[in-house]
């Protein structure tokens, strides 16, 4: 994403651990499709941050951006399908607008 031009910061925390694959897929799939959504519908210098913070029971995935971003009229698959994927493995997924932008919080557990 970077090379695409959009001003992504990582931030990675806690002690490192393998997921079984499923978990970690569904992990790498919610910041992918979450990235995809910032460039669609945010700004193009839009200034985002992926947080993984890996917890003793769980992994929590947070991806967030700052600037207006405009929803889809035609009603995209991106969130039902971050959704979907996360109950596939006992998680949880929030998204929403915040004051300053835009927040997608996923819970994977470990």
């Amino acid at each position: 994403m970077r090379a695409a031009g959009l001003p992504v910061d990582l931030s990675v925390t806690g002690e490192p651990r393998h997921l079984p694959l499923l978990r970690e897929l569904a992990a790498y799939r919610v910041v992918r499709e979450a990235l995809t959504n910032v460039v669609k519908h945010a700004p193009p210098d839009s200034p985002t941050s992926v947080t993984l913070t890996r917890e003793t029971k769980a992994l929590q995935v947070v991806v967030s951006n700052r600037g207006e971003t405009a929803p889809r009229e035609d009603g995209g698959r991106g969130l039902i399908g971050m959704r979907e994927r996360l109950a596939a493995v006992g998680g949880t997924l929030s998204a929403g607008p915040v004051e300053d932008g835009w927040r997608v919080e996923a819970r994977i557990p470990a």
